[in-house]
């Protein structure tokens, strides 16, 4: 049945259609289960380490019964046919799917209750030119936001069919939808906003005087690519990995590996994006319930795009497909989700002895970037992935699509936001990410150091006061491994395999270089927070355990709170050359500008892995020169 060679590819459409027959045949799927989610149940390490590993597929699936509230998890054993494990988790509400995103939209705009709120504000009675966002519910303490699965959706108005609708939010009109029932349970008005005057439109055949003096800039590689592909493994310029997906954390990386001197060593065991909440900042009753949870409210698999028709990558590309299902099971198959692609990425290294006729020696670096994006909404997250001939890992996220807007009364400057277009404004927020670094460093017990650049004090020792030297601590146990970002002492982390040393005696490890990062800005009591105990620090460390991979807990959407990190730390576990999983948190902290809209340059984020003693000296110093001469006088050989 299976054509996968690795037990960390993610499921075929085969075997998610497979999936879902299974739990048909048990019985256990009736006319109002909603699928959330068809994913690999991923085997333990110790498999996925083996020599010779079995492939004995399994899937973990998430449903959801909208005539009883209630979420089940399942998981099947795909060779097998049959259902291992079946649970009911009381209470939760999984992530909203696709197809009640667009229902909700339908409900909304059939609401009679809708319709009198939009004739009596607006005077409009035409609803097909209204947009409806699904907007998770959040929990502010509401008996309802417990009992009920609901959505509180944001509208918008658009002047005729293909217009850019979030130029007009519809500002004083909140509907409230039951998701079992589908229907509007309520329509909250909180007053009269005009709408905003001007268009806001962005697609190329919408804007005027476009530019003409763009020449053509092509990037061609005429033998190919220097990657291998083998289903989802890869291989290029000494690593290899696996590449995932699903429908909740979308892009991960796993089993990734560096050839070394002809032997292939360990760096990660998984990396994944585990959430990401973004908090607005202003106080006013239409617009202080924003607060997405985008990972676990929304699906940042399900939400990801189809990269066939933009350019998103280029140069010689391959994609990979996402196998999905509906949330009535229906296969959903987004095609080209994954790009994959090299870039060339200036100079790696360089230097010139002037002693030797002044020859330079330069090598171009050359990197490998593993993609995907996601549209959840207004906003688009590009999840950038990559590797470097040097041992460098990146992760790269850049922000862009469309702010979430608000209006204002003519004459109004409101506080809390940017004013961006006439009776238009931006509202000021953050957007927070948490991921997941399972390491592996040449084996799995692991030590993390948090590591502090330190001024010497003057003495005998520093008589001209100018000694600093870079201290490294060794976490011992959860809490205190708990720690924020430090610019006076240039802060960074290191991961070690203290069981295995380098040439000069030290133990082999990479260091974690941060970068761009915010702190929240919202009190800690505020409701967000509660439900998002994972932005109290920028790095966590736990031991690892296979049922703890989501740093707000498994089910965020309308919970009250501490679950997740919050919850796991408490037990204090040791962390020193064990097992460890590394999660970090970072922020970007958005003031809009009148440069943002109508559709927001990308923002870029993320950190940096580079080596620290993993090598025995630069792993990329065996690079020939570029062959090219590009000009007269280039220094390529």
């Amino acid at each position: 049945m299976s054509t996968v060679k690795h037990p960390l590819e993610p499921l075929t459409g085969e075997e998610v259609r497979l999936a879902v027959s299974i739990l048909r045949d048990a019985g256990r799927v009736n006319p109002t289960t909603r699928f959330v989610s068809v994913s690999l149940a991923e085997p333990s390490k110790a498999l996925v380490h083996d020599s010779n590993p079995t492939l004995a597929r399994q899937a973990f699936v998430v449903l959801f019964d909208n005539a009883t509230n209630a979420c089940h998890e399942a998981t099947l054993s795909l060779t097998a046919r049959e259902v291992l494990h079946w649970k009911h988790v009381p209470g939760a509400q999984p992530t909203m799917t696709i197809d009640e995103q667009v229902e909700c939209e339908q409900a909304v705009l059939a609401s009679p209750e809708f319709k009198a709120a939009l004739k009596k504000q607006y005077g409009v009675e035409d609803t097909s030119l209204v947009m409806v966002d699904i907007w998770s519910a959040g929990n502010y303490g509401a008996p309802e936001e417990s009992a009920r699965r609901l959505a509180r959706p944001l509208c918008f108005l658009r002047t005729d069919p293909t217009d850019n609708g979030y130029a007009r939010p519809i500002e004083g009109i909140r509907p409230v939808v039951d998701l079992n029932a589908m229907k509007v349970i309520r329509v909250e008005e909180y007053g009269h906003w005009p709408l905003p005057p001007l268009p806001g439109n962005y697609a190329a055949d919408r804007v005027p005087n476009l530019r003409t003096d763009i020449k053509p800039l092509e990037i061609t590689q005429p033998e190919g690519p220097s990657f291998q592909v083998d289903g989802f493994q890869v291989r290029w310029q000494n690593w290899s990995f696996v590449i995932g997906f699903n429908a909740r954390e979308g892009l991960t990386l796993h089993h990734l590996r560096y050839t070394d001197g002809g032997k292939e060593r360990s760096v990660l065991h998984r990396a994944s994006l585990t959430e990401m909440v973004v908090p607005y900042g202003d106080p006013s009753a239409t617009q202080y319930r924003k607060n997405a949870f985008d990972v676990g409210e929304y699906g940042m698999g399900m939400c990801a795009n189809s990269l066939t028709l933009g350019c998103d990558c280029v140069g010689h590309i391959r994609y990979f497909d996402a196998n999905l299902v509906t949330s009535r099971g229906e296969p959903l198959t987004i095609a080209n989700a994954i790009c994959m692609h090299e870039e060339d990425a200036g100079t790696l290294w360089k230097h010139t002895d002037r002693r030797l006729q002044e020859k330079p020696e330069v090598r171009r670096s050359r990197r490998l970037v593993v993609s995907s994006v996601s549209t959840v909404e207004n906003y688009e997250y590009g999840f950038f992935w990559t590797l470097y001939q040097d041992g460098n890992i990146q992760l790269e996220v850049r922000l862009t699509g469309i702010l979430s807007l608000g209006t204002a009364q003519p004459g109004e400057k409101p506080k809390y936001g940017t004013m961006i277009a006439p009776q238009l404004y931006a509202p000021v927020h953050q957007h927070f990410f948490n991921v997941r670094l399972d390491f592996a460093l040449d084996g799995i017990n692991n030590t993390v150091q948090r590591v502090d650049v330190m001024q010497e004090e003057r003495g005998p020792a520093n008589p001209h006061g100018n000694a600093f030297s870079a201290i490294a601590t060794s976490l011992t146990t959860e809490k205190l491994a708990r720690d924020h970002l430090k610019l006076e002492t240039a802060r960074t982390w290191r991961v070690v395999n203290p069981n295995v040393l380098n040439a000069v005696g030290d133990p082999v490890g990479y260091k974690f270089v941060p970068m761009d990062n915010s702190l929240p800005m919202a009190s800690s009591d505020a409701w967000w927070r509660k439900r998002a105990g994972f932005v109290n620090y920028h790095v966590w460390v736990t031991p690892f355990d296979a049922s703890e991979k989501y740093a707000a807990g498994d089910y965020p959407n309308q919970s009250t709170g501490g679950d997740g990190l919050v919850k796991w730390i408490e037990q204090d576990r040791r962390i020193e050359n064990t097992d460890v999983v590394f999660w970090y948190t970072f922020g970007h902290t958005h003031v809009p500008r009148p440069e943002d809209y109508p559709v927001m340059p990308a923002a870029t984020i993320g950190f940096l892995l580079k080596p620290n003693g993993f090598f025995s000296m630069n792993p990329a110093n065996d690079l020939p020169p570029p062959k090219a001469v590009m000009a007269k006088g280039d220094c390529c050989q």
